[in-house]
């Protein structure tokens, strides 16, 4: 019967410091971009709304 020891078998190697800061700037990304498009975007008013003018008809009596 054969033992599996899983310390001399890794099958992933051990995660470098580079990939660590390159998922934490990709997170910070997610997190942050949404946030800023809408900062920025409601951040615009909006021309007031004008409600069209039509003549009154009077009515001579």
């Amino acid at each position: 019967m054969e033992s599996v020891n899983t310390s001399e078998n890794a099958s992933e190697p051990p995660s470098s410091r580079f990939s660590h800061f390159v998922g934490t700037v990709i997170a910070l990304l997610t997190l942050m971009l949404p946030l800023l498009a809408i900062a920025h975007y409601s951040a615009v008013d909006p021309p007031p709304a004008t409600l069209p003018s039509y003549p009154l008809s009077r009515s001579t009596e």
